[in-house]
């Protein structure tokens, strides 16, 4: 017996060694089918379950498919609830708990019906047959209905010849990216009877209302809608209230020009608290997330947490109703707070150099779950109970085990005016602390958007490619206070070029790039800084700029963005000079040296491929090296693996060419 334990023991010690000495490889641009997309986590009402969506690529079709699994509180076992050719999506519990509720098209449906799934086991049933697109969906508290905002059927594609109607638009706002042409179709809000399958129409007209939420006693629902003269040209929406019975009229709570969201009820049902937007302008991009509560049944709003000057977001009611968790966006960081609404006071539930995405709340206490991604480590599912963060999941420990990821670390560059600016630098992890690299500086989009410490494939990816990586947090972006992010109004490719040259010489002064062989790169407002830095300074040997824009005076009535062009640049009629001024890289193109290559999706309604087109064009035309590359069929964002793999062989051949 003592032989055979002594054997066991060897072979285990054996295995043990060679687990810790597994060669990890470098990330490749194929990795992108292997990395998982998890979300959506919701505590089941017992408290002893989490449910969750786990994405994965379904090489064969090309596209993603998102599956419904959950893990229980102790992160013991975890079951994969759906396995179809189809996606599920927006899994939620029922009040009782016997059964989760998804979203899915599966069964050939041609428009998303929601589903419903007994825990206690078998097949899922399709409980819905709607004719219009879902977007939201909440059920009642006592668990016999659900509250659902569903777009206006779509009358255009005739029967008979399956030919689209030509679009007919008279709207001031006539295109949006993935929704395409805007026509006069509107979201509005129904309730569904589960038991009868009744629905019934609770709001109606040329208005959308979104985030439908139930009262505590089951009696109103709290949503949000523009109901403005002319909702085209503002984004203040507001808060509103009604009792969930068709024909009931409608209040509105708030009152405030800017941007009120995501109403949540007190437990007692007698305070809705939400997100307002600092910017009460027509255009609210520049402002922030900021908390407020109301009481229900109307009155002065009170605005809370004044002095943290940082975007929130999530927030969401302790089940004592006496404070509120919400995420705070900080300088790279995201981090899980807790309000005191009686004294205002502020605590961090959850922080560090790390992201957390979404929070939601336990039925029966105070505990959390939350998404979160570290900068070596993709998303996973945590509970967040006694102010610590506890892993549920491991949904990426295959992909993670098997790479040797890059180093991740800030560092603080100061521009030419004085400003400190937070950046973040990705290394290989093979190379040496004081080896120097040839550098990219791969721009953030937004412009109000940051670098957080999360995990980042497109950096990582580059990294692994044997370059320092670098992304710069320029002014406009969030997350050092309203003002850092108000400072680009009107104004760009100016201060954020200066601060994307300052942060690039301080990598230079500290030895860490080789200063002959630096590149830059970005997408969507990123691709932009791409374009106004190449035109700016000579010295960057490779750019790649992607759903970029550079003659800006076109953008108008092409693009999505027409309030924010009038509301802060003025009609182009009006303030010409502006506009053009604004256009710098295509005025200044026989300037630029730098050899670029320009990417654009065929759909995107977002920064629409004229934008490339253009840039490359007039480079070809000053025979500067250049390429131009359309995915087919995409929107702003790429969401085809195959063209996602594409796009980071091409940034590494591309880059590659040119820097040494």
């Amino acid at each position: 017996m003592k032989i055979l334990f002594s054997i066991l023991s060897l072979i285990i010690l054996c295995f043990n060694s060679a687990a810790q000495n597994v060669v990890k490889r470098s990330l490749k641009p194929s990795d992108v089918y292997l990395l998982k997309d998890v979300d959506d986590a919701h505590i089941s009402p017992d408290g002893k379950w989490v449910a969750y969506t786990v994405s994965s690529v379904d090489t064969a079709k090309d596209k993603r498919n998102s599956d419904i699994w959950m893990v229980s509180w102790d992160g013991e076992q975890t079951v994969q609830l759906t396995n179809s050719e189809e996606s599920e999506t927006a899994p939620r519990w029922s009040p009782d708990g016997k059964y989760i509720s998804f979203v899915s098209d599966r069964v050939a449906e041609k428009i998303a019906q929601i589903w419903l799934m007994d825990t206690r086991g078998g097949e899922a049933k399709k409980i819905t047959s709607f004719k219009g697109d879902l977007d939201e969906y909440v059920w009642s508290p006592d668990g016999k209905k659900i509250a659902i905002s569903i777009k206006d059927q779509d009358f255009t594609d005739t029967s008979k010849s399956k030919t689209r109607l030509p679009f007919v638009m008279d709207r001031y706002q006539f295109k949006q990216d993935i929704k395409g042409y805007v026509e006069n179709r509107f979201t509005h809000l129904y309730i569904f009877d589960i038991n009868t399958k009744k629905t019934d129409t609770l709001t109606k007209g040329d208005f959308d209302e979104a985030s439908p939420a139930w009262s505590p006693d089951g009696k109103q629902l709290a949503f949000v809608s523009n109901r403005t003269a002319d909702r085209d040209r503002n984004e203040n929406t507001d808060i509103c209230v009604m009792d969930a019975t068709a024909g009931a009229a409608i209040k509105q709570l708030t009152t405030w020009v800017g941007s009120d969201q995501n109403p949540q009820w007190s437990p007692d049902g007698k305070m809705i608290a939400y997100s307002s937007s600092s910017s009460n302008q027509p255009f609210t991009m520049y402002g922030q997330g900021t908390i407020s509560i109301i009481p229900s049944t109307g009155g002065a709003a009170r605005s809370l947490a004044g002095s943290l000057d940082r975007p929130v977001s999530n927030i969401r009611w302790t089940k004592n109703g006496q404070q509120l968790n919400f995420l705070v966006e900080d300088d790279r960081k995201q981090y899980v707070a807790k309000l005191n609404i009686a004294n205002n006071a502020l605590e961090t539930l959850a922080g560090g150099e790390r992201s957390f995405f979404t929070i939601e709340g336990s039925p029966n206490s105070e505990a959390l779950v939350t998404c979160m991604s570290e900068p070596q480590l993709p998303t996973e599912i945590y509970a967040v109970e006694n102010n610590k963060v506890r892993r549920l999941t491991h949904v990426q420990d295959s992909f993670v085990n098997a790479i040797q990821f890059a180093t991740v670390e800030g560092f603080t560059s100061t521009s030419k005016d004085g400003t400190k600016i937070s950046n973040i630098l990705y290394r290989p992890s093979t190379v040496a602390a004081n080896q120097k690299l040839p550098l990219i500086l791969f721009i953030h989009g937004g412009p109000v958007g940051q670098d957080n410490y999360e995990f980042d494939l497109t950096r990582q990816m580059l990294a692994a490619g044997g370059y320092a990586v670098a992304g710069v947090n320029y002014r406009g972006s969030n997350g050092r206070g309203v003002n850092f992010t108000k400072a680009i109004y009107a104004d760009w490719g100016n201060k954020e070029v200066m601060d994307i040259l300052g942060a690039t010489n301080y990598l230079v002064e500290k030895g860490i790039a080789d200063e002959k062989n630096m590149g830059i790169g970005g997408w969507s407002y990123g691709g932009i800084l791409t374009n106004y830095t190449i035109a700016t300074d000579t010295r960057f040997k490779a750019a790649a700029s992607g759903a970029g824009s550079s003659l800006q005076l076109t953008m108008y009535g092409i693009d999505q963005y027409i309030t924010q062009y009038e509301t802060e640049l003025g009609a182009p009629w009006k303030n010409p000079k502006k506009w053009l001024a604004l256009s710098y890289p295509f005025f200044k193109a026989d300037k630029i040296k730098t050899p670029t290559m320009f990417m654009a999706s065929e759909k995107d309604f977002n920064v629409p491929s004229a934008g490339a087109e253009q840039m490359y064009q007039a480079l070809r035309s000053l025979n500067i090296p250049t390429q131009l590359i359309i995915y087919p069929g995409q929107f702003h964002g790429i969401s085809k693996p195959s063209y996602q793999a594409d796009r980071y062989e091409r940034y590494l051949k591309w880059f590659g060419q040119y820097l040494k």
